[in-house]
């Protein structure tokens, strides 16, 4: 049995539910999760799911909502993001995941329409991990405050574009008579 997660919502596949699932983290369960994605906090995180099965597995499409305070990546200030994304998923039991993994080889390619596949044993799914999972890709570890130019022109930190390989071009380019 797999270890319970900070936002474990189980759904038993003998009893799939028929209506939009609606998902909500509590206080503990948000602390827990922004502990775990290296961010400030997470002031609320809900879901909808809605379930279909067929002989093969489980497709959950929906939406994730969530509002988040994180670190600016230039100036360490905390600022707030919002987080609002469609998702698609596909669960599969975990022998025909490792089937398909097998068959795939070593790399798997994924065209924009595929859906993110995460493998499941028994008869119960963790749809609760599945969105922790879904919210902490769409968490960009590099974010930027408002005040990121400012810390950059304080501690004379160049942005990437006045430093890459093309800004050496540009300043050879306006060197010349």
């Amino acid at each position: 049995m797999q270890e319970p997660t900070e936002f474990s919502r189980p759904i038993d596949l003998r009893a799939l539910p028929r209506h939009p699932v609606e998902l909500s983290a509590d206080a503990d369960e948000r602390a827990a999760l922004a502990r775990r994605f290296q961010i400030v906090s997470i002031g609320t995180l809900t879901a909808t799911a809605n379930l279909t099965q067929d002989a093969a597995g489980v497709d959950v499409t929906g939406r994730i909502e969530a509002k988040l305070v994180q670190a600016c990546a230039i100036s360490g200030e905390d600022f707030p993001v919002r987080v609002a994304c469609d998702y698609r998923l596909r669960f599969l039991p975990e022998a025909d995941y490792e089937a398909a993994l097998a068959d795939a080889g070593d790399e798997i390619e994924l065209a924009g329409d595929d859906l993110d596949t995460i493998a499941f044993t028994g008869s119960t799914l963790d749809l609760g991990e599945a969105i922790a999972q879904t919210l902490a890709l769409e968490i960009d570890p590099y974010a930027e405050g408002p005040r990121a130019d400012a810390a950059r022109a304080e501690y004379g930190i160049s942005t990437p574009e006045a430093s890459g390989p093309f800004a050496a071009l540009q300043a050879l380019k306006t060197s010349k008579p």
